[in-house]
Formats: C-alpha cells, sequence, structure tokens
C-alpha cells in the first residue's frame, strides 16, 4: 500500500476555495486508475493540541503500489486538477508513505 496525503491551504480572500477544492478533487482525482481508496474533506476541529488546524483541505488517496502513484502524478485528470486549483490554495504540502 503506499498512501499520498495532501494538505492545502486555500486562498483566504475566496470564500469559496475550500469548496472548489473539495468538488475538484471529486471531480478528477477520485476516478483515476490505481487508486484503492480516496477520501477529501474540510479539516476537523479537534481539542487536542498536536492537532494542526491551519489548513482547510486533507486529501487522502491510497494506491496499491508506489508505482500506481508515480502514473496517477502524470495522468490528464491529475494534471486538470492542479490547472483548475491555480490559485485556489496559497499553500500545499504532500505526505507520501509506504
Amino acid at each position: 500500500m503506499f498512501s499520498h496525503v495532501v494538505i492545502f491551504w486555500t486562498d483566504p480572500s475566496n470564500p469559496e476555495a475550500t469548496d472548489q477544492v473539495i468538488a475538484n478533487a471529486k471531480k478528477y482525482l477520485s476516478s483515476v486508475p490505481g487508486i484503492v481508496s480516496f477520501h477529501v474533506g474540510r479539516m476537523s476541529r479537534s481539542h487536542r493540541s498536536v492537532v494542526d488546524q491551519t489548513y482547510q483541505v486533507g486529501l487522502n488517496i491510497q494506491f496499491e503500489t508506489e508505482q500506481a502513484q508515480d502514473a496517477y502524478q502524470n495522468h490528464p485528470q491529475h494534471l486538470d486538477f492542479v490547472k483548475e486549483g491555480t490559485g485556489l490554495w496559497s499553500k500545499v504540502v504532500v505526505y507520501d508513505f509506504e
């Protein structure tokens, strides 16, 4: 299993940005071949100080292999997602692990 976690800080000047990132992820990314599990959503509030609550959207995609994730990176739907998202986020951090 290979996990690809992406954290988005959306543009604070665009009140629709969070919803747009989530909608675009569902539209473009959820059906890319090689995905075993797909989940995207808003940051969840927590009373625990260890939980980062500075971002707006989290994306968690699991692939069967690292090679499947590599193919996803160049898939046209992923490239469309990135193109459509330009301007919706101010910062993105990616965590990949197996």
